[in-house]
């Protein structure tokens, strides 16, 4: 049993389909402000992936898959801290504008 899941892990091609998607998610989270909004998270995005690509050329496929999907996943989250903090920029902006508008309907100052 033991050798038959050995035999399965090395058979598992190398990972560079996680690294690839690891440095795709990290790019879309840097392009959604994540270093602003998810600092914590893209820090660590970036630390794995870094990590993952040494694993890789050390020949430690297994740690660099685990690394890289690490990477991704706090990349994405990252991504969707960003997306959250913009959106809740842009409805706070929203509502003080309707604010601002009942205000004026209320003064009679219609423009």
């Amino acid at each position: 049993m033991l050798a038959s899941a050995l035999a399965a892990c090395a058979s598992l091609p190398p990972p560079t389909g996680e690294l690839a998607a690891a440095q795709q998610a990290v790019t879309r989270a840097e392009g959604a402000d994540a270093d602003q909004y998810a600092a914590l998270e893209i820090t660590s995005a970036r630390s794995e992936l870094s990590q993952a690509q040494q694993a890789m050329g050390r020949g430690r496929e297994d740690e660099a898959r685990t690394l890289a999907v690490a990477a991704a996943a706090d990349a994405d989250l990252a991504h969707a801290k960003a997306h959250e903090a913009l959106a809740s920029a842009e409805l706070a902006r929203r509502r003080a504008e309707v604010d601002e508008l009942r205000q004026r309907l209320q003064a009679g100052d219609v423009r």
